[in-house]
């Protein structure tokens, strides 16, 4: 075992190359990475599904078909417009249309400010830890092909954010110093440094997904990322050309913040992660909360399982 820090390496030997398993220290998150899959050649090409005239969040039924706030109005950003999710799993979802048009290939820095502002001003309204979440073509689990975000905000805090706020803690109290500031020295100086300073920005050493990126904000919670924003959305973008010239199109994202009010020493971050493109073959049930909050979101009450079993057998 090989010890980096905040991670740890285990490499062991197969007929086929290595397997490495990793685990950071602090949050017990793991992973296996294997090299050699990349040599299969699985090929990826792109297919997006054509539109059908009926989506919801296309500008001639977005406003008349969406639900509104309890003070009866969407909150519009350019051309971003938010409104409550009609499907909610959680305390406080809401979600926000980025782009008039149905099916976008690049997206400016201007649409990607407007719709996490969007955003920000949507989830203000609720108290608890938030998050700001996309999932980009159905291989990503979308079930909408139009662009849009969805925020959450929870009195409890997602998986795998209470494990980054008791690591926090951890790692104070063991090492007197801010977890989140001793992790950024350490990618800094690492290899999977990519850009940033202010926000640093680096492959995560631990991925949750293929090819994650995470970058580091100078802020902790909602209700401090206002001048952020653009900062933000500018290094998301340089994420995302960064998976096109690796030709990938679909993707995952969200931005986990602390608690207003709360003082964790908690560093709010973006994770983005990489999917295979959308083909006839690719449509996903695995979507941003399995994939980067590690809570799986259920359909089926368990409960009804055994009648629907017993009702199958008739």
């Amino acid at each position: 075992m090989i010890v980096k820090g905040m991670f740890s390496v285990t490499e062991v030997s197969t007929p086929k190359g290595t397997v490495q398993y990793r685990e950071e220290r602090f949050t017990g998150c793991r992973c296996r990475i294997s090299p050699d899959r990349s040599k299969r050649h699985v090929p990826q090409p792109l297919s997006i599904p054509q539109d059908t005239g009926d989506c919801p969040f296309c500008r001639n039924r977005i406003f008349s078909v969406t639900p509104v706030f309890p003070d009866g109005r969407r909150i519009i950003h350019g051309e971003s417009v938010t409104f409550p999710n009609m499907f909610p799993f959680g305390q406080g979802h809401v979600v926000t249309v980025i782009t008039n048009e149905h099916w976008v290939d690049v997206f400016s820095r201007q649409q990607i400010v407007d719709a996490l502002s969007g955003q920000v001003e949507a989830l203000r309204h609720y108290d608890g830890y938030a998050s700001i979440n996309m999932n980009f073509l159905p291989s990503a689990g979308a079930s909408m092909i139009h662009p849009h975000m969805q925020g959450l905000c929870d009195i409890r805090p997602s998986l795998i954010m209470e494990r980054y706020l008791l690591a926090g803690r951890e790692y104070q109290n063991h090492y007197g110093r801010n977890y989140w500031e001793a992790l950024k020295d350490e990618e800094r100086k690492s290899g999977r440094y990519l850009f940033g300073e202010e926000t640093l920005w680096s492959a995560h050493a631990v991925p949750c997904g293929e090819r994650e990126v995470r970058g580091i904000l100078p802020v902790a919670s909602l209700n401090e990322i206002e001048p952020y924003i653009d900062l933000l959305a500018r290094g998301i973008l340089e994420v995302l050309s960064f998976y096109r010239n690796l030709g990938t199109y679909a993707f995952n994202l969200s931005v986990f913040f602390d608690k207003p009010r709360e003082d964790h020493g908690f560093h709010a971050f973006c994770s983005l992660i990489s999917r295979i493109n959308p083909n006839p073959a690719s449509m996903s049930d695995s979507a941003f909360m399995e994939r980067m909050h590690f809570e799986p979101v259920i359909m089926t009450l368990p409960e009804d399982m055994g009648a629907l079993y017993r009702n199958g057998k008739k």
